[in-house]
Order: C-alpha cells, then sequence, then structure tokens
C-alpha cells in the first residue's frame, strides 16, 4: 500500500495545466499538422525517387563516374560480397546437421569430423593451388597464374572487389562442393581415405572443371564466341550461381564414391525384400530439420551474393525472391510425390519434403537471376518431385545413399541448370560492379528464344557431368585399391563392431547416456596397438 501511495500508477496521467484554444486556433494548428505531414510525405517520395537512380541506377556503356564515386561503389560492392561469403560459410552448419540427422547414431562424429576436415583441408588447398586453377589467366581449361595468390592483382578482374574478398567468397563455394560430396559415401569410408579424395576434390577436381565454367578464359564461359569453342551455336554456357559449378559437380564426385565403395554392410534394399528393404530411417529428424534451414539461411548469401555488387537492387531483390519461392515449391513437390507414390504413400513425409526444399534451392542456383517469380516457381516444383524420383532411381540400382546427396545436388542441379533453357524470360542481361545491364537480355524457348540458350546449357552441362564422373571415378577407384588404413572404405570390422564408424576412427560417442542405453557406454582406447572398447 506505501509503494501504490509513493508511485503512481502506470495507467495514472501526469498533472498538466489544461489549455483553452480558441476555434480559429485549432484551425491554424491543425493545418499546421496537416502541412507537416504533407511536406514530409513530398520528401519521402522525392528521395524514393532520386535516391535509388543516384545509387544504383541502370549501367550504360557511356556512363562514368569520378574516382571518390568508383571507390565508394567498389566498397559497398565488398562489404555485400563478403556479408554474402558468411552467409555461405555458415552453411556448413546446415550441413554437418542435415547430414548427421540422416545418418545412424553410430557414425554422427564421422559425419561432424568429415565436414570440419573439408572445411580446413579446402582451405589451405584453395589459397595455394585452387584459386589459381580456377579464376586466374591460363587457357580455356585451367588457370597458370597465382599460386599461393602471389603475382595476384589487388582487385579481381573488373568486379572492384578486392582479390582476397573475392577469394573468401569462393572458399566458401568450393567448401560446400567438398561437403556435398561426403553425403552419400557416409557409414563406410575410411577417415584416412576421406582425407585423399578430399585433397583430390577441392586441389583438383572441383577447380579445374570449375574454370571451364567460371574462369575469365574457360572455353564453356566464352563458348558461342568469335574464335572461341563452337562459335557458330552464338551462346555461352550459362550458371549464375553455381547449379552445376558446385552442386552437380559434388553430387557427380559424391555418386562416383558410393558406387566404388558399395552399400554400407547391412543395407537391405527393396528390390531385394520389398518387406524390410528400402530406405533406412534418419536417426535424428529435428536436427536434420534444423540443418534444411540454416542452409536455406544460407543460400541468400550463394545466389543473391554471385551477383558481386549490391548497386543492382534489383537484380539481388529478384534473385531473392526467385530462391524463395524456388524452395517452397520445391519442398511441396516432394511432400506431395511422398504422399501419392512409393512406401510414403498417404503420409506427409519429414524426410523428402527437407530434401525437395533443398533440391529446389539447387535448381534455382543457376537461373535465379535470369527468370521471373513464375519461373522460379515452376522449375522448384518440377525439381521437388526430380528428387523424389532420383531416391527410388538409385534405390533399384543398389546405389546407397545414405542423404540423398546425388538426387538433390546431382539431379536437381543438372534440372536447374537445363532450366534456363526454358524459362529465362528475355527481361534481364548482365550485373555488374555498377549495376544491370539490360542491353542483351537471355530468353529461353517459352519465352520466345528459340533453343539456342537450351543447346548451350545442355553442352555445358553435360560436358561437365562426363568428365567429373570419370575423373572422380578413376580417383575413387585407385584409392579404393589402397592397403588399409588409407583404403578408401574402412574395415569391415570398423563398420560393424561396438560404436561403429565413431568407436573405431575416432574413439568417441555423440551420444553418452548409459542410462538410456544410447551411445557407447565405457571408454574407449588404444592397447597394445589395437582399438579396445571396454563396455560399463
Amino acid at each position: 500500500m506505501l509503494l501504490r501511495k509513493l508511485i503512481p500508477s502506470r495507467y495514472q496521467r501526469a498533472s498538466v495545466p489544461h489549455v483553452a484554444l480558441t476555434k480559429a486556433e485549432k484551425w491554424r494548428f491543425g493545418l499546421t499538422v496537416f502541412g507537416g505531414k504533407i511536406l514530409g510525405l513530398v520528401a519521402v517520395l522525392f528521395l524514393m525517387k532520386v535516391l535509388p537512380n543516384m545509387l544504383v541506377g541502370k549501367a550504360y556503356a557511356g556512363d562514368t563516374f569520378t574516382a571518390h564515386e568508383t571507390n565508394i561503389m567498389n566498397s559497398i560492392n565488398t562489404v555485400w560480397t563478403l556479408v554474402a561469403a558468411f552467409l555461405v560459410f555458415g552453411m556448413q552448419a546446415g550441413f554437418v546437421m542435415l547430414e548427421a540427422g540422416f545418418a545412424r547414431t553410430r557414425e554422427t562424429v564421422n559425419v561432424l569430423m568429415e565436414c570440419i576436415l573439408d572445411t580446413c583441408l579446402c582451405g589451405v588447398l584453395f589459397w595455394a593451388i585452387g584459386y589459381a586453377f580456377m579464376f586466374s589467366h591460363g587457357n580455356g581449361f585451367i588457370g597458370t597464374h597465382w599460386f599461393f595468390l602471389m603475382g595476384a592483382p589487388d582487385t579481381y578482374e573488373a568486379t572492384g572487389i578486392p582479390l582476397l574478398a573475392h577469394w573468401i567468397f569462393q572458399f566458401a563455394f568450393a567448401d560446400t562442393c567438398s561437403t556435398i560430396t561426403s553425403g552419400a559415401m557416409i557409414g563406410r569410408t575410411s577417415f584416412r581415405g576421406d582425407i585423399l579424395y578430399s585433397i583430390g576434390v577441392t586441389g583438383f577436381i572441383y577447380p579445374i572443371i570449375g574454370h571451364w565454367a567460371w574462369g575469365p578464359d574457360g572455353f564453356l564461359a566464352l563458348m558461342g564466341s568469335a574464335g572461341n569453342f563452337l562459335p557458330s551455336l552464338g551462346q555461352g554456357f550459362r550458371d549464375f550461381a553455381g547449379s552445376t559449378v558446385v552442386h552437380t559437380i559434388g553430387g557427380v564426385v559424391s555418386l562416383a564414391g558410393a558406387m566404388v565403395l558399395g552399400p554400407r554392410i547391412g543395407r537391405v534394399f527393396a528390390r531385394d525384400d520389398k518387406k524390410n528393404g528400402g530406405l533406412p530411417p534418419a536417426h535424428n529428424l529435428p536436427l536434420a530439420a534444423v540443418g534444411g534451414f540454416l542452409l536455406w539461411f544460407g543460400w541468400y548469401g550463394f545466389n543473391p551474393g554471385s551477383s558481386l555488387s549490391a548497386m543492382d537492387a534489383q537484380g539481388i531483390g529478384r534473385i531473392a525472391a526467385n530462391t524463395t519461392l524456388a524452395a517452397c515449391t520445391g519442398g511441396f513437390g516432394a511432400m506431395l510425390a511422398a504422399l501419392w507414390w512409393g512406401p510414403t504413400k498417404g503420409k506427409f513425409d519429414l524426410a523428402f519434403s527437407i530434401n525437395g526444399m533443398l533440391a529446389g534451392l539447387v535448381a534455382i542456383t543457376c537461373p535465379c537471376y535470369w527468370v521471373s517469380p513464375l519461373g522460379a516457381i515452376l522449375l522448384g516444383f518440377v525439381a521437388g518431385f526430380i528428387v523424389f524420383a532420383g531416391v527410388y532411381l538409385f534405390e533399384w540400382f543398389r546405389i546407397d545413399d545414405p542423404v540423398g546427396a546425388v538426387s538433390v545436388h546431382g539431379l536437381a542441379g543438372i534440372w536447374g541448370t537445363i532450366s534456363l533453357g526454358f524459362f529465362a524470360s528475355g527481361q534481364y542481361g548482365a550485373t555488374g560492379p555498377t549495376g544491370a545491364d539490360n542491353s542483351a537480355p537471355v530468353a529461353g524457348l517459352f519465352y520466345g528464344g528459340g533453343t539456342a540458350v537450351l543447346k548451350a546449357q545442355l553442352i555445358g552441362n553435360l560436358t561437365i557431368v562426363v568428365a567429373t564422373f570419370a575423373v572422380a571415378y578413376t580417383m575413387m577407384w585407385v584409392i579404393r585399391l589402397l592397403p588399409h588404413p588409407w583404403n578408401l572404405r574402412v574395415e569391415a570390422h570398423g563398420e560393424t563392431g561396438p560404436g561403429g564408424l565413431d568407436a573405431f576412427e575416432h574413439g568417441a560417442s555423440a551420444y553418452n547416456d548409459p542410462e538410456a542405453g544410447n551411445g557407447v557406454p565405457g571408454s574407449v582406447g588404444v592397447k597394445d596397438g589395437e582399438l579396445v572398447l571396454e563396455l560399463s
């Protein structure tokens, strides 16, 4: 009661003197307030009209900028690129959650360690040789300068972005490709074998083949122009953010590894046992779902960030919207496919919905700049059905892919790349450091552009798929011939023994709760040169 007397109620009005206004004064006061609001509205409308043209106006060949203006634009573009790079790097958290959630309990630590290894290894290799192979000048097949980033210019090409900022952005992409590779090889790959193939993927396969499409003088990038590959085609290969360069390469390498490894011990396929066979259940779907959403969030750096330009406001806004819509319809497509067909018929399957969402994201990654929102909706929806069909296709061929990596990244990546030839809307041309240049818009078959873009996309994608599979399969086969512990596949007792790969390779368990019967109760150690698991 004392406090109530000392402290006024929150609803009690302060005591203020009341001032009575005459009618004329009320009119003057009202007109003053109204006039101020009108002036503020006019000012806002003026800024909305003038400011975008000052900062992100359309770029034309005749535009010139002062050194100060150019420096401001380059600084803004650099910050934009770095923020996007950080978002893409954050996708690693999504990958470890997704893969660990879809895997079995006994290989969870192994999944986490493989992703950490891939990231650390990728950073060093991409600094030493990967970036040079991929983004320096050389010839149509490989870059030949800037090894260890020595002798590199301050900025990358005509982007105005510091080369080191470009390197960090592209490192995050290379890390993504490397992580994708492990998806279909979970549960039976030796950790030392993982080290060897990761060196091959990050140091050689991804950057060299990626140079063909993204290098300054790559033969697919320059395809269709005078004096280069297939000049009569009149179109170059386009892959805005990496449906082919990142995702298809990663998915195809993963397929080669899964084929060379063979299935996990005890894996029963549906065609061999309709009752007990089929896709093993994920051990932690909540973890996988969170991982899927983290990947979606990171994709807002992956796709819009590939513009390397914050000046193209319309472009990055369109890319972000297209990315969102394709993810939504991809999830819907896979959800409906699982509801209508297969062992999940009549059920809303979470695992397929997650992978459908990711398939839509993979598919939109190539055409995100050139398609309309309607095109993004349609191609994402198709991607959802493709990932559903792909999972059961590889199941039929007895290819063990625990997380659906080949379907999500390989097949959806191929579809997304080809879809540009159908859905490019004929409105958008190229992005640049000062804004968009739509003087030469890209048009697909459905928008009156004929088949030229479609042909270029088919040729470029097929070239990369065939080359990647041939090199990756050979590499995996050679590693498979090595003696243990460097063999690609872990020893049988390492896969099936107590604690599985987690205990055999890492001496740890992801879930240590002996009372609940989870994980590997007890301790793991080495005695007389042999692994010892003491159960409590």
